[in-house]
């Protein structure tokens, strides 16, 4: 019981600090760049990713193991993953149009590409790949959510603050952001190795 509760502190931490999707991994970056403009649209984009994320990942999962597996159907695990996701983007894109209009209309466009954001799809591929199993899976979904989650929250608050600051006009915008990035990159690096694998 023990061991496997370090196993999934072990996986959920990995996955948001250690092997951080955005800044270890470098996937995910049109969504990081567009949206981490405002703290308001990161932290609904951040709600909206990781609910989606954790959902894909258990239904992912229970179709690879109890539809693809015992069907000898696994070379159909990419588009059955996507499908998976695609609907489950419709179905946020809906409840969020109903639920919270204002937030809809800031995430525009990016709220539609989080069905074609490569993290989303990582996710349940590392996940049947290392034959994680169904609380491991939804865990490892949690930890790159908030992985994903906390780089686009600290980006947000960064670029916040260089709106205000006397930057140079060849480096406003999305230099200055790709700047940014690459130093948070580097200072996340230095979480690797804080578990041993």
């Amino acid at each position: 019981m023990s061991h496997e509760f370090v196993k999934l502190f072990e996986l959920i931490v990995g996955a948001s600090l250690i092997n951080n999707f955005v800044f270890t991994r470098f996937l995910g970056l049109c969504i990081f760049f567009g949206v981490s403009k405002k703290m308001s649209t990161a932290v609904g984009m951040s709600i909206t990713f990781t609910t989606v994320m954790m959902i894909s990942a258990a239904l992912s999962w229970t179709v690879f193991h109890f539809v693809l597996i015992p069907f000898n159907l696994t070379f159909l695990r990419i588009v059955m993953f996507i499908g998976i996701i695609a609907g489950l983007v419709q179905a946020s894109d809906t409840v969020m149009r109903k639920i919270a209009p204002e937030l809809f209309h800031k995430l525009g466009i990016y709220l539609a590409l989080i069905s074609t954001n490569c993290i989303i799809l990582a996710v349940p591929i590392i996940s049947s790949d290392e034959k994680y199993n169904f609380i491991q899976s939804v865990a490892f979904a949690l930890g790159s959510g908030i992985g994903f989650s906390l780089a686009l929250i600290i980006m947000a608050s960064i670029r916040e603050k260089l709106e205000l600051a006397d930057v140079p006009a060849i480096f406003k915008g999305l230099p200055m952001a790709f700047i940014t990035s690459g130093l948070i990159a580097l200072a996340f690096a230095g979480f690797s190795g804080l578990i041993a694998e």
